[in-house]
């Protein structure tokens, strides 16, 4: 009964307005070595996630975008040889060419283009054709320009 009688006079010298009750509730760190807490800013937390999801994004639809230029290059340059193709095949041939061999356009005075296995240095000073191209054969017998003059488009 004693200690009880020392309990109840027990008088804090702390003002009661500067204690906690349930300290281990309060949002901040209730003494000297505690660890710092800071409330989180929601909207700044969601802001920078959706930055972050745009910039990520972004990076995946530059990455598409140049697939698709790339592939729309590549059909530009089998469209360009099916061109290319249609008007050799339509040229004057005394052979039958052979896949993965090297030819030469050339086109005639009356302006008919003519497939020749000679090359323009082979001709010697006088050269009767206007030289257009050196052309391949492909295994999809489509025609692939080598060599040409600048001026020179079919």
């Amino acid at each position: 009964m004693a200690k009880e009688k020392k309990q109840a006079e027990f008088i804090n010298p702390i003002d009661k307005d500067k204690i906690a009750e349930n300290p281990h509730l309060l949002p901040y760190a209730h003494t000297v070595g505690g660890a710092v807490i800071k409330p989180i800013d929601k909207g700044r937390v969601k802001g920078l996630a959706v930055g972050a999801m745009y910039e990520q994004t972004e990076m995946q639809l530059d990455q598409i975008r140049e697939q698709i230029n790339l592939l729309a290059e590549q059909a530009n340059k089998i469209k360009a040889r099916v061109e290319i193709s249609e008007n050799i095949y339509q040229a004057e041939m005394s052979f039958k060419p052979l896949i993965g061999k090297t030819y030469h356009l050339y086109q005639r005075a009356d302006g008919k283009y003519l497939v020749s296995m000679v090359a323009p240095s082979e001709w010697g000073r006088r050269n009767p054709l206007e030289f257009k191209a050196t052309v391949k054969l492909l295994s999809d017998h489509t025609w692939d320009i080598l060599d040409k003059p600048e001026h020179f488009e079919i």
